[in-house]
């Protein structure tokens, strides 16, 4: 299994991303995570933050949705 170390909300790479961005990375967490019957109905982005995104999975950091596309890639790779 190839894990990678999960991306920190403190991670300078998550203020390179734009609201339109994390959007797009949204819509595919849905369309990855129905696969696995993981279903975020109300998951959108939320506010900015000092300078960071916030999605609305109970307002967390932009870094959760992509510790959360990591997962879902890592399992279809697996499936496989």
């Amino acid at each position: 299994m190839n894990r990678r170390y999960p991306m920190q909300p403190t991670d300078p790479r998550i203020r390179a991303y734009t609201e339109d961005q994390v959007r797009s990375l949204l819509a595919e967490l849905q369309e990855r995570g129905r696969a696995f019957g993981l279903i975020f109905p109300s998951a959108t982005t939320d506010k900015t933050l000092d300078g960071l995104v916030l999605v609305s999975f109970n307002t967390a950091p932009a870094s959760t949705l992509m510790n959360l596309l990591t997962l879902l890639f890592d399992a279809d790779r697996e499936r496989l």
